[in-house]
C-alpha cells in the first residue's frame, strides 16, 4: 500500500525510486519477522507468549539473542526506523 501512496505521481522519477525503496524496506521487515517467527516456533514449538515466557529460562542464550535481533530488525524495517527509512 505504501508503494501506491508514494508512487501516486507515477510520471516523476524520484517518486518511482522512493516507492521502490519503500517496497524494498517493507520486504526486509517481512523477511526479518518471518524468520524470527519460524525460529520461535522451531525453538519453542509454539508462538504463544505464555509458553515462550515459561520456557525462556531453559533455552540457549545465543538462540534467544538471534531471535530478539531478528524481531528487532523486522519491526524496525516495518516502521522505518534506525536507519532503515527512505
Amino acid at each position: 500500500m505504501s508503494y501506491l501512496l508514494i508512487n501516486f505521481y507515477f510520471t516523476r522519477i524520484q517518486s518511482n525510486k522512493a516507492a521502490i525503496l519503500a517496497l524494498t524496506m517493507n520486504r526486509v521487515g517481512d523477511y526479518g519477522l518471518s524468520i524470527a517467527f519460524f525460529a520461535l516456533f522451531a525453538v519453542f514449538g509454539s508462538l504463544n507468549f505464555s509458553t515462550i515466557y515459561s520456557l525462556a529460562p531453559y533455552i540457549n542464550e545465543t538462540a534467544m539473542t538471534i531471535i530478539a535481533l531478528l524481531l528487532l530488525t523486522g519491526a524496525a524495517a516495518k516502521s522505518s526506523q534506525l536507519g532503515l527509512h527512505s
